[in-house]
C-alpha cells in the first residue's frame, strides 16, 4: 500500500472513531458541543470528523469530553494515528501543531511537530465494544451487563421514536478496576410510559453492584446540566446509597414534566465521590417518558 493511500485510510479511520462516538451520544450539534467544551470552536469540532486531517490531541480531548466520554480511552488510538502520520511524512494533511499528550505518569508536556501535520490512525480491533454499565432497559431482560452510552438530552426526539435505540460506543475500561454494574429493572416508569404535562412523578431504577468495588459516594449525574423549559426537570446529581458488591440498590429521582407534550429522553452517568465518570464511554442510564397534554393514565 503506498503512502498516500495508507495516509488517507489512517486519517479517515480516526475521523470514523470520532463520528461513531458522536453518533453514539445522539449526534449533538457541534455548536452545543462547543458550548459544553468552552474551549474550542464548533468549526474545529466539525473539521475533526471530516477525515481531511488529524486533529490535535487537545482538539481530540475537547471533542471526546463534549461527548461525555473519557479522553484517556482515546489516547492510544490518537497516538497511533499521529505516529502513522509522522511515518508517512504527510505535512499537509494534519491540523497544525499536533499537540502530544503528556507521557504517562509525567507532567504535561507539549511537543509541536510541524512535519507531523497529518493524520493516520490504526483502529484497534474491538474498539466498538464497551465494558460497563448497561441501559437499554425495557427491551432487555433483568441483570444484563450495562453497556452505557454518553448522550445529550438536548437532542430532539418525538414520541414516535420511543424507545430510542441504543448504540455501542468504542470500548473503555471502568474507572476502578473490578467495578461493574448490572441493570435489574425499571421499578417505576418503564420506557415510553405516558405521563401528563406539568406533573411531578418519581423514577426508580434498580441496579446491582456486580463487581468487586464498593459503591461509596456514587451518584448519577445528568448529562445536560443546563435544563431547557421543554425538558423534564430533575436534580443534576441523583445520590446512590452505598452499595457493597453483590447488593442491589434502588435509585430514585423526582421528575417534573414540561407543559409542552413530547418525548422526555434524559440521560445520566454514574460518577464516584470525586465526580469522575465511573464507566467512561458507556451508554448512560436514562428514562424515556411520553408527555401528553392530558393527565397521566390511571
Amino acid at each position: 500500500m503506498d503512502d498516500t493511500r495508507a495516509r488517507a485510510e489512517a486519517i479517515e479511520g480516526f475521523a470514523t472513531i470520532l463520528r461513531e462516538l458522536r453518533s453514539a451520544v445522539g449526534n449533538p450539534p457541534f455548536r452545543e458541543m462547543s458550548g459544553r467544551s468552552g474551549a474550542i470552536s464548533h468549526t474545529t469540532l466539525h473539521e475533526a470528523t471530516k477525515g481531511n486531517r488529524l486533529p490535535s490531541w487537545e482538539t481530540t480531548v475537547e471533542f471526546v469530553k463534549a461527548c461525555g466520554a473519557d479522553p484517556a480511552a482515546y489516547r492510544e488510538r490518537w497516538e497511533s494515528a499521529s505516529q502513522a502520520v509522522r511515518s508517512t511524512g504527510a505535512a499537509t494533511h494534519a491540523e497544525p501543531a499536533i499537540t502530544e499528550p503528556p507521557p504517562r505518569g509525567e507532567g504535561r508536556r507539549r511537543l509541536t511537530h510541524p512535519a507531523a501535520l497529518v493524520t493516520a490512525v490504526v483502529i484497534l480491533a474491538g474498539a466498538a465494544v464497551l465494558t460497563v454499565v448497561a441501559v437499554n432497559r425495557s427491551s432487555q431482560p433483568p441483570a444484563q451487563s450495562l453497556h452505557v452510552t454518553a448522550t445529550s438530552s438536548a437532542v430532539a426526539f418525538s414520541p414516535a421514536t420511543c424507545p430510542v435505540p441504543a448504540t455501542n460506543p468504542p470500548w473503555a475500561a471502568p474507572l476502578h478496576e473490578g467495578d461493574k454494574a448490572e441493570f435489574v429493572e425499571d421499578v417505576t416508569l418503564p420506557d415510553c410510559t405516558r405521563v401528563g404535562a406539568g406533573e411531578t412523578v418519581t423514577k426508580v431504577w434498580r441496579l446491582r453492584n456486580a463487581g468487586s468495588v464498593p459503591w461509596k459516594g456514587y451518584s448519577l449525574r445528568r448529562l445536560d446540566p443546563t435544563q431547557q423549559a421543554d425538558q423534564c426537570q430533575t436534580i443534576s446529581d441523583v445520590p446512590i446509597a452505598d452499595t457493597q458488591p453483590g447488593e442491589t440498590v434502588d435509585i430514585r429521582t423526582d421528575v417534573t414534566t414540561p407543559r409542552k407534550p413530547g418525548l422526555c429522553y434524559v440521560r445520566f452517568k454514574m460518577v464516584d465521590a470525586t465526580g469522575a465518570i465511573v464507566f467512561p464511554g458507556s451508554r448512560p442510564i436514562n428514562f424515556q417518558l411520553i408527555v401528553d397534554g392530558a393527565g397521566s393514565p390511571p
